[in-house]
């Protein structure tokens, strides 16, 4: 995305902040082609057949965002980071309703792609995955956020040091040793 595209978003998403309900419409078309993008790289790693559509996440997470209350939007990096978060949460939900109308089979699965390496020969279904986040998140809270960030998220290093206000070095660094963690935690199972 280009400065000026981003200055745009970032613009459109304080005026919303601010009350500007305009600026909602104004938004949407700018940001719905990048979250189709997000969406499609999680629903990529799904299982065949998967009930969840990359259209009904992105609805989803677009309903979510605007049934935010009082959010201070910082930025489009600060914006993805909290569509990440949705994204993550409905695809969490979704696997454990699922898995609960299989009466605790079948969990859904996740693969962790090339770009985003935990492990290339397993696959994490989605709610071992949340359940590994939140237990990396009580050992280290910023190296959990990054894998939300940089996963869920698909935020770049450089944007996701912007949203967390630490060095690309440090996202680098804190996202390699979460990856080894994770690794080792969902191996485990």
């Amino acid at each position: 995305m280009v400065e000026a595209q981003t200055h745009d978003v970032t613009q459109l998403l304080i005026d919303w902040s601010n009350g500007d309900k305009s600026a909602l419409d104004k938004l949407v078309p700018v940001v719905e082609q990048e979250l189709r993008r997000l969406a499609h790289h999680y629903m990529r790693g799904e299982r065949q057949g998967h009930t969840l559509q990359t259209t009904a996440l992105v609805n989803e997470a677009f309903v979510r965002l605007a049934n935010r209350k009082r959010v201070q939007w910082q930025n489009r990096a600060h914006f993805f980071g909290i569509s990440a978060q949705l994204m993550r949460t409905i695809l969490v939900d979704h696997a454990r309703s699922h898995a609960t109308a299989k009466r605790g089979g079948g969990a859904e699965k996740l693969e962790l792609n090339d770009a985003l390496v935990v492990s290339q020969q397993k696959a994490a279904d989605v709610i071992a995955l949340d359940e590994a986040l939140k237990e990396l998140e009580l050992i280290d809270p910023r190296q959990s956020r990054i894998v939300e960030l940089r996963f869920f998220g698909g935020l770049t290093v450089e944007e996701a040091a912007e949203v967390l206000h630490v060095s690309p070095i440090t996202i680098k660094r804190e996202w390699s040793s979460a990856k080894s963690w994770l690794y080792r935690r969902l191996a485990k199972q």
